[in-house]
This record gives C-alpha cells, sequence and structure tokens, in this order.
C-alpha cells in the first residue's frame, strides 16, 4: 500500500481543518435558533466566521488538535503493523506542517515529544471485517471537551435531580446532568455520545464511538432513539447556550449507545465534543492504499440550503452592548469601568500563559514586566520560517479552569490587569478580580483561526521548553474582541448562568420513562 501514508496525511488534513456538512448543519441550525443580538448570537457568527477561515487557510479549526484516535476496520491478512508505521510517520508530517499541534507529552516529566508521538500516542483501534476495503475513522478530540466526560455508577444522588436508579428514567437524569456539569468549559454548544453498560474502560469507549455517528441519524433501538430526541429537547431548556454565555442551543447532537454489563456494576458514560466536532473518515484500496471515498459527505438534502443570519458585527450593535476599544498596558481605572457583557477590543502586546508556565510563576519571577498586562490562557500551533521567524496558524483561548488554583495569586504577585480565556473561573479569581482590579475576558472557544488573524507579530518566546503550547509566547494583537464574563466589582456571568441552569435543570427531576 504505497499510497496509505499520503491518504491518512490527507485524512489528518482535511479531520483538522475543513468540518464534516452534518456538523456545519447543526451549527447553522443552532444559529437560527438564536435571538438576534444575544452573546450566544455574537459567538456563533464568530464561529461560522472561524469555520469559513480554518477551510480557507487549510489550517486547524482550533489550535488544540487534541489526541488522534483511529478506529480502523481491515480486510483479513491486512498488515496492521505496517499501517501503524504509516500513520504514525503521518501524524509526524502533519504535525511538522502545522496541521497537528505538538500535544504528546511525557506524564511523568512533562516533555514535549514535538511530533505527536509517543507511548500511547496516536490512540489506534484495529478491527477485522469481510470487507474488502481498508475503513478509517479519525476524530480529533481537544482537551476542554475531553475533561468535560463524565462516567456515572447507578444509582447515585444528583445535584438537582436527586436519585438516579438502575433504569431507563435514571440513564435520563445522568445525561441530562452530564450536559449540565460542563456548562461552558467544553465549548458549547457541543455534542454528546453516550454509553450504557460495559465496564468504566468500555463504558468511555462506546460512548466515544457514537460520536462517529452523523449527525442527522436515527438510532435503531426505539428506546435510544425516544430518548436521544428527548435529550435534545431538554437540554437546550437549560439555557446555558453557547460558550455559557446563556442561549437557546446548548446540545447540537445526541446519540446513544448500549451494551451488557455485569450485575454489580451499571455505568453511564457521557463523551462530550466541542462544537468543532473534528471527524472524519475514508475509505481505502486494500492494495494501493489511495483513498477510493469520503465518509460524512452528506447530509439529508431539504437541509441543505439554510441561510446564517447576520454577521458578527452587525449583532454586537443590535444587543446593544458596550464596545470598548483597549490598549495594552491597561489602567486600573480602565478596568474597573468595565462590567460584564462588555464587548473588548484590544490592541498591544499581550503574553500566553497556562498550565506549565502558571506553576512556574507562582514561585518564580517572570521574564518580563507584567504589570498592567494581558495573560492570554492560550496554546498556540505555531511555525517557524528559514528565517527563524515565529508565526502563528492557530490561536484559540483553552479552558481556564485549570488555571483556578494559582490565577489569583498571579493577579496579585504581578499586577496583571486582564485575562483571557473560555468557560470562566472560579470563586477564588472572583475576588482577586474585584480586590486587585482585574477582569476576565472570554474568547470564543474553538476560534483558533479567528484569533490568529488579530495577531500581527510575534515579538519573542519564553520556555520553549515548556514545549510549544506550554511556552510563553509574546503576541501583538489589533482588534482582539473578548466579552467581559467576570468583572472587577464582583459579577460573574458564569456563576449566573450555573446558577439558572441548575434551577431549569430541577424542573426535569420527576420521571419521565418509567
Amino acid at each position: 500500500m504505497k499510497a496509505f501514508k499520503e491518504s491518512m496525511l490527507k485524512l489528518i488534513t482535511e479531520t483538522s481543518t475543513n468540518l464534516p456538512p452534518d456538523v456545519r448543519q447543526a451549527i447553522r441550525e443552532a444559529k437560527e435558533k438564536e435571538d438576534a443580538g444575544t452573546r450566544a448570537s455574537l459567538a456563533l457568527s464568530t464561529i461560522t466566521d472561524n469555520i469559513r477561515m480554518a477551510e480557507e487557510n487549510v489550517s486547524p479549526i482550533c489550535q488544540d488538535t487534541g489526541m488522534p484516535t483511529f478506529i480502523i476496520y481491515t480486510p483479513v491478512g491486512a498488515n496492521q503493523i505496517e499501517m501503524t508505521k504509516q500513520i504514525r510517520e503521518a501524524i509526524r508530517e502533519a504535525t511538522k506542517q502545522g496541521k497537528l499541534r505538538p500535544n504528546s507529552v511525557d506524564s511523568l516529566t512533562g516533555e514535549n515529544s514535538g511530533d505527536n508521538l509517543g507511548p500511547g500516542l496516536p490512540v489506534i483501534h484495529y478491527h477485522q471485517w469481510e470487507k474488502d476495503y481498508i475503513e478509517v475513522r479519525l476524530i480529533l478530540k481537544g482537551g476542554g471537551c475531553e475533561n468535560k466526560n463524565i462516567q456515572y455508577s447507578l444509582p447515585c444522588e444528583l445535584e438537582g435531580l436527586g436519585r438516579a436508579g438502575r433504569d431507563l428514567d435514571g440513564i435520563r437524569k445522568c445525561i441530562l446532568h452530564a450536559v449540565y456539569q460542563a456548562q461552558g468549559q467544553g465549548c458549547s454548544a457541543g455534542f454528546i455520545g453516550v454509553g450504557i453498560g460495559g465496564d468504566r474502560t468500555t463504558g468511555y469507549e462506546l460512548a466515544k464511538m457514537q460520536l462517529f455517528r452523523p449527525v442527522w441519524d436515527t438510532n435503531p433501538n426505539p428506546q435510544l432513539a425516544k430518548l436521544e430526541e428527548y435529550i435534545m429537547e431538554a437540554a437546550n431548556q437549560l439555557s446555558i447556550g453557547t460558550m455559557g454565555f446563556g442561549g437557546n442551543v446548548t446540545l447540537l447532537g445526541c446519540k446513544i449507545g448500549a451494551i451488557n454489563r455485569i450485575p454489580a456494576s451499571f455505568f453511564v458514560s457521557v463523551a462530550y465534543n466541542c462544537w468543532a466536532f473534528r471527524r472524519q473518515g475514508v475509505h481505502i484500496d486494500a492494495n494501493s492504499g489511495e483513498i477510493i471515498d469520503w465518509l460524512y459527505k452528506e447530509v439529508p438534502e431539504k437541509e441543505e440550503n439554510k441561510k446564517a443570519k447576520s454577521p458578527a458585527a452587525v449583532e454586537v450593535k443590535k444587543e446593544g452592548a458596550r464596545e470598548i476599544v483597549l490598549n495594552t498596558p491597561i489602567t486600573e481605572e480602565q478596568i474597573r469601568q468595565l462590567k460584564v457583557g462588555d464587548v473588548v477590543i484590544l490592541n498591544g502586546l499581550i503574553y500566553t500563559g497556562r498550565d506549565a508556565l502558571h506553576k512556574y510563576l507562582i514561585d518564580h519571577d517572570a521574564p518580563v514586566d507584567l504589570t498592567n498586562g494581558v495573560i492570554y490562557h492560550c496554546g498556540p500551533v505555531m511555525l517557524k520560517d528559514q528565517d527563524g521567524n515565529w508565526h502563528v496558524k492557530a490561536a484559540g483561548p483553552t479552558t481556564s479552569i485549570r488555571e483556578e488554583p494559582y490565577q489569583a495569586d498571579i493577579i496579585k504577585k504581578f499586577g496583571i490587569r486582564a485575562v483571557i480565556g473560555k468557560g470562566g473561573m472560579g470563586a477564588k479569581t472572583l475576588q482577586a478580580l474585584k480586590e486587585h482590579g482585574a477582569v476576565y475576558l472570554n474568547a470564543i472557544g474553538g476560534a483558533a483561526q479567528y484569533y490568529a488573524d488579530c495577531i500581527t507579530k510575534v515579538e519573542g518566546v519564553d520556555f520553549l521548553e515548556f514545549g510549544i503550547p506550554e511556552a510563553m509566547w509574546h503576541l501583538r494583537v489589533k482588534g482582539f474582541a473578548a466579552i467581559v464574563t467576570m468583572d472587577a466589582h464582583g459579577n460573574s456571568l458564569h456563576a449566573d448562568v450555573d446558577k439558572t441552569s441548575l434551577e431549569k435543570l430541577a424542573q426535569f427531576k420527576e420521571p419521565v420513562f418509567k
């Protein structure tokens, strides 16, 4: 199979840079359901722009290109050892080309391999079948949504829903709770795959397998088909909305599967996936290794020609939100004037910082003066040219809640005025914002091309030894837009949405499936 490596490189590139039609359709429909001029509508407009830019630029839709997971069906006698070698070479090449971010990290040392390879990576599951061609499906599931996966052991007590028993209604409660607990941290509106039964390992595997189903299909099991339909209706009544901003659409798709279990265990496993639902598939000629056909090509014809709403810029004006331009460094006085809901347009120098940097800054000085500065929770995709200059290929926000143990202390220690990320932060950070005069700016999760376009220059980098995603990049930005969701007056949109959605979750406490 001489062409197999090149076919895998094409598959990886297409999966990373171009959302399949069924996902695009779900996002279009979500945008049409949102009220014009709302934060959710603005976010979906930005997402739509980002999808287009990623396709045009052939660059990653989201900077977190996740853990490449392949599901492969082969004819009897196919050389799986050789296929694995060629997949690994394709992964290495895709990383070199900037289609994948170097995401493989040694769990003990924290060292990044730089090529997305290492023990356990990529993930490849082989299966045999009696057909004469090979099927390869790939999903790139980022860490933000992966961290919102959840597994329940029935019976259990669920916040807002009470007792969930070992029956279909208990399963229903678990799935609704899974959507609630994700909030905006998994880049909602999202998709979920649910696995009922199995053990802890096979339950999660089944849940992830559900994500390979087309968004528009119907479950062959009538009970599960009814449950999927119910979950889609009920989950979208929680008003969590896109990015957790509130809104009419929280869930874009729900697929459920069931397998047998042993009497003592009853697991409900939920695999959450962000709006950037990057999964693709191909059929491969078993002799040449060339692509015969692409999967996920079609959606129901009647849904194809739905039109999008107005551009984001128009919707911001309709919403009546204040639009405030700030140039770094930012003064405390400027920050104190901001309030939740304001749209901030940033110009100037900002610095990326993720887990490794936050841990480092607790015990060390910063390599630059961060006074009145901006920290961006971001692990970009970067490429260096022949002259040694770095270029940003993708640069959306990462989930901020991981930095909650550090953020308040860093704000105080360095005089940070703004933190950019996604999904919001907790009570400790909120108190620090109020006490020291800072704000949290929620950028649109997954919009890696949209934000990369705002970066005019890479002015430097520190701690490259942490790996490209964890390094401290010095980025000059122009027109970088984000929404104030936690201000210096003790207000948090995230806390408000969490409270409201929990109250709405409680309305689904009574049994539905008996």
